[in-house]
């Protein structure tokens, strides 16, 4: 009786905590919608969604984040085709295929770069790879897609490869004996059996590593130029919302329309991180069924 009491009250416990979670995000996304929806009253939302021209200042202004929405999924886009193919390659390397020792070095090592500030990957970009690029490729500015989508990548490649890894580890040995009994390569068992099984975790991995490569504040901030133009190259300049957002609220007058402005488009990046979370939250469950049935 009195370990079940103690039960009920743990249980208990745990379900206040939850709920005053849940409850400090439905303040926080209100506060957010009360503060970004009262700019529609000024800009129609075709004209903030599509409009090509971002100047809050002007007199009078313009409103217009379709070139901050293009510099943030250019970017996203850019970044990924980096970090996948690393990310989705390591994990195999670490799982599948390095020996003991290097398993011991790799995966720390991975870990470490998760662990890495993104001021600090922000400051390697301005310092070491902007100039490398303006030198290089004898471009005007090495604050660019190229210099933000490299930075990126290095921070999306941890939690793709980490979560790969884990989705790799889950596969039953018994997958492997079998391929191997049959007569499969090593190849063969990873492509066709290892893989596949792992695909629900592999494809999670990779959208939430996206989802983080959108909603990076710093390191756009810092490398991406900060243009709000929708560029021509991939050595443009461009401004992602996340980079706007954080340059401009400190100067924005306090209930202004540029100040409703950038809530708005929060509202409009918190739409998207929520997209990808609830694509990652389908293609997981929908590998996960596509998989069991074909083993």
């Amino acid at each position: 009786m009195k370990r079940k009491v103690k039960e009920t009250i743990i249980k208990n416990v745990f379900l206040l905590i939850a709920l005053v979670s849940i409850f400090i995000l439905g303040l926080i996304l209100v506060f957010l919608f009360l503060e970004g929806i009262p700019i529609f009253g000024v800009v129609s939302f075709k004209d903030f969604i599509f409009g090509c021209e971002w100047y809050p200042t002007y007199d009078p202004p313009s409103f217009g984040i379709w070139p901050l929405i293009v510099g943030s999924f250019i970017v996203t886009f850019c970044s990924s085709a980096i970090a996948i193919p690393l990310g989705i390659l390591s994990a195999v390397y670490i799982a599948e295929i390095a020996p003991s020792f290097v398993k011991e070095i790799y995966k720390p090592v991975i870990e470490l770069l998760a662990g890495l500030p993104s001021v600090v990957l922000g400051f390697f970009g301005m310092a070491v790879l902007a100039p490398w690029l303006q030198e290089t490729f004898d471009i005007p500015t090495g604050l660019n897609i190229v210099n933000a989508s490299f930075v990126l990548a290095l921070m999306a490649v941890p939690t793709i490869a980490s979560i790969s890894e884990d989705a790799l580890y889950s596969v039953p040995q018994e997958f492997k004996e079998a391929s191997y009994a049959l007569g499969a390569t090593r190849f063969e068992t990873i492509t066709r059996v290892i893989v596949p099984a792992a695909l629900s975790g592999i494809s999670t991995a990779v959208i939430l590593g996206m989802a983080r490569a959108i909603g990076e504040t710093m390191v756009v901030l810092m490398v991406a130029g900060g243009a709000a133009a929708i560029p021509e190259s991939i050595f443009d300049s461009v401004r992602p919302m996340p980079a706007s957002i954080a340059a401009e609220m400190g100067e924005a007058p306090f209930r202004s329309d540029h100040y409703h402005a950038l809530f708005a488009t929060g509202i409009v990046l918190f739409f998207l991180t929520l997209c990808f979370n609830l694509i990652a939250d389908y293609v997981s469950h929908k590998f996960k069924e596509t998989g069991s049935a074909t083993l």
